[in-house]
């Protein structure tokens, strides 16, 4: 079981990431959906297609940009379409026991 965890919370929770240039995109349904916010950044990976961002918000602090996603991948990508992985200090990491 991996966990995303950023300022003390639980992002995400999933046995079943995928990985994609080392890192882990969680299944939309392992999302606390309480933390994320939608953000106006759009980054193009030329074989992914279009990566549209969320801000991650946790007592009261704004992660921006630190999760990403693509919602209509390239054919290449589409193992990972609305699956989300995180960078700018979220750690994946195996949950506890």
């Amino acid at each position: 079981m991996l966990q995303a965890l950023w300022n003390g919370a639980i992002l995400a929770q999933s046995d079943h990431t995928i990985v994609v240039e080392g890192n882990h995109y969680f299944p939309p349904d392992s999302l606390n959906r309480a933390y994320f916010q939608p953000s106006p950044t759009h980054t193009v990976c030329p074989w992914k297609g279009t990566a549209s961002y969320y801000d991650v918000v946790v007592e009261g602090k704004t992660n921006a940009g630190a999760a990403w996603y693509y919602a209509q991948p390239k054919p290449a990508a589409a193992q990972i379409k609305d699956h989300v992985a995180f960078w700018r200090g979220v750690r994946v990491v195996e949950a506890s026991a």
